[in-house]
């Protein structure tokens, strides 16, 4: 919602001085030269990402209308599935969590944390890891590494369509000078024409200037930043996850082993160390 709030900020800023500045909004109007910039910027996008990275895009697009759901609570209901996991563990051993890994929808604890098996790239690297835990067969650094790899990795895809869309941004302030371009191209092939008409035919030329770098600025740049802030913010429930199995794998208790989890969230959503430590004890009641 906040981007549909921004955009208006910037046509309400943009063209309302240019009409306290005494302009005619008509000469602004130039569909054609929208068609043009728009349809090249389409067109280099298409030409120059493949199938993956278009549908990755497209898919996005929407969902930056939405507000975020990686908030305060999401965070504690992670921290409190590892702790049950950790603890049923550390009491009953590790071979005990094997029909949790393999079936979460029919695991109790699973049960209990919605919000947690909603996503299923979340639970793909919960379950992958604690099914190598399990195995025992690998320790705390190699897990680790291999947990650095997979967490890159996973990064780097979300931030694909980041980068498309930041390359279209790029292209766009270009395109609007190929529509200016032609637009005075268009100008001088009429210079039989009066000076006055001339001159609007200019006037109409340089909106393609206009147009590409308010689109590029104002509209595209913005999106691309507003996804890597989400991807940024989407991969602290798998680092939280991470440093929370590994401090369980070095000897530590499922209670100081979420805290290490805790410690990596961003301020705005972390809980404090008393909200933890009173949801873990009602997890513990449970």
């Amino acid at each position: 919602m906040l981007v549909l709030v921004g955009y208006l900020v910037v046509l309400g800023t943009v063209f309302g001085g240019y009409a306290l500045m005494g302009g005619h909004f008509g000469v602004l109007f130039q569909p054609i030269e929208v068609l043009m910039i728009g349809g090249a910027a389409l067109g280099a996008f298409i030409a120059g990402n493949k199938g993956k990275t278009i549908k990755a895009t497209f898919k996005e697009l929407p969902r930056l209308l939405r507000s975020t759901k990686r908030d305060r609570q999401l965070y504690m209901d992670l921290l409190g599935l590892l702790y049950e996991l950790l603890a049923k563990a550390r009491k009953e051993g590790m071979m005990k969590l094997e029909s949790d890994v393999d079936k979460p929808e029919e695991s109790e604890i699973f049960k209990r944390y919605p919000s947690i098996t909603a996503d299923p790239g979340v639970m793909e690297f919960l379950r992958d890891y604690l099914r190598l835990v399990i195995s025992g067969n690998t320790d705390a650094f190699e897990i680790e590494a291999l947990m650095d790899h997979d967490i890159e990795t996973i990064t780097h895809e979300a931030l694909v369509p980041s980068h498309s869309i930041a390359r279209v941004a790029d292209a766009l302030p270009a395109l609007g000078i190929v529509a200016a371009v032609l637009g005075v191209v268009h100008a001088l092939g009429s210079a039989n024409l009066p000076p006055s008409e001339m001159g609007e035919l200019i006037a109409h030329a340089m909106v393609g200037t206009f147009l590409g770098v308010l689109l590029a600025y104002g509209f595209v740049t913005p999106l691309a930043s507003l996804i890597e802030q989400r991807v940024a913010e989407g991969m602290k429930v798998y680092q939280c996850a991470k440093v929370t199995l590994l401090a369980s794998l070095n000897g530590y208790a499922p209670q100081l082993a979420v805290e290490f989890g805790r410690k990596v969230l961003f301020s705005t959503e972390r809980p404090s160390f008393m909200e933890l430590d009173e949801h873990v004890r009602e997890v513990k009641a449970r």
